[in-house]
């Protein structure tokens, strides 16, 4: 029976990357699979494209492959006809195919062909606890100047009556002997495959106990309410995170506990608004300290200050007071404070002030380059 070529097998040209002939097999391979096809001739299929990859996915196999074609894999073959043996000329075992099949059976999976390394599902090993995200609610104060908080919550912790273990008399499961897993045969056209699954007596963990830890019935953990202290630093902002290292749910199998991050959320200010780590704030004055200029107090996150209203000043002006923001988070370097006029004309006037307006309207107080720039189409 002639063979066809082995790059045509695989769809890929004579110049693909090892990637592509891996992805090519992977997709001929999920297609074909005995277990996974409906076709008839899916195994045969399948055979042939593992034949193909097994060649073109080992660089001298490969070589040899593309200078005697079928050749040079024949038991008989004058150059490089090694006599690999096996099926078709070819032995499998030593071929590392784990992201392959990996996903496929639940795992990894021996052939028989021989065995394809598919990684174990056990589950015996330490595993990190879950991590905690807690939102925290701050004024704009405490964000600002940072704070210390008390938070309640209940975590899973370690039990302290089987040391996390989840019974007493630890032995090695007699079911999967220590391995945490067990396997099982199923027959196919292509032959028998072996399937690995969680061990159900010891839950993967390959051990068994004499006893039971009734405390934690079994799973080495128990729900605890506790207070928990931080320190929250200045200048943190709403989404800011912090971590808390090691304080977060408690371990599998005497794993590390995971850890809790305090996410930030801060409260808007009755008259300050934050931008970075400056902040603005807009002032209201009298037509008469914008027009002549005046000193005014001026409220900050750190007291009252004096600041001068420059003479002939207009809304939306901005004043600049250094070092009067927030402190960065990180650097501890503090922002600035924007102060941005509001003039604000009077609603009501008595009858003396009145007339002082009167007599100000009958001076020319109009003359200057905004007013001549309207004359003109007057």
């Amino acid at each position: 029976m002639n063979k066809r070529d082995y790059y045509e097998v695989l769809g890929v040209s004579k110049d693909a990357s090892e990637a592509e002939i891996k992805s090519a097999f992977r997709k001929l391979a999920k297609k074909y699979h005995p277990d996974v096809s409906k076709e008839l001739d899916a195994a045969e299929k399948f055979k042939e494209a593992q034949e193909a990859y097994a060649v073109l996915s080992d660089a001298s196999k490969r070589k040899q492959y593309d200078q005697f074609g079928h050749a040079a894999f024949s038991g008989g073959a004058g150059a490089g006809g090694a006599g690999y043996g096996g099926f078709s000329g070819f032995d499998f075992g030593d071929i590392n195919l784990d992201d392959i099949f990996d996903g496929m059976f639940g795992g990894g999976f021996s052939s028989g062909f021989g065995s394809f390394g598919g990684r174990s599902s056990r589950s015996n090993r330490r595993q990190k606890g879950p991590d905690r995200v807690i939102q925290i609610d701050l004024d704009f104060e405490e964000a600002a100047f940072g704070c210390k908080k008390t938070i309640n919550l209940t975590l899973n912790e370690k039990c302290e009556d089987c040391d996390g273990e989840g019974g007493h008399g630890s032995k090695t499961c007699d079911k999967c002997h220590g391995s945490g897993t067990v396997t099982a045969q199923q027959q196919t056209l292509f032959g028998a495959f072996m399937t690995k699954t969680t061990c159900d007596k010891c839950g993967g963990r390959g051990t068994v106990f004499d006893d039971t830890c009734k405390t934690c019935r079994g799973t080495g953990r128990v729900k605890k309410n506790k207070d928990i202290e931080v320190t929250i630093p200045a200048g943190v902002d709403t989404g800011n995170q912090l971590r808390i290292s090691g304080k977060g749910e408690a371990g599998v199998n005497g794993g590390p506990n995971g850890d809790i991050y305090l996410e930030f959320y801060v409260r808007k200010h009755p008259i300050f608004e934050r931008d970075d780590n400056d902040i603005y704030l807009d002032m209201p004055v009298t037509i008469t300290d914008a027009v002549l200029g005046a000193k005014i107090d001026v409220p900050t996150l750190y007291g009252t200050v004096k600041v001068n209203i420059p003479a002939g000043s207009e809304s939306n002006d901005k004043l600049r007071i250094k070092g009067k923001g927030i402190s960065d988070v990180n650097s501890g370097r503090k922002g600035d404070m924007f102060i941005i006029l509001n003039v604000i004309t009077p609603k009501k006037l008595s009858r003396d002030q009145k007339k002082l307006f009167e007599s100000l309207a009958k001076t020319k107080l109009g003359d200057s380059k905004e007013f001549d720039r309207i004359k003109k189409y007057l």
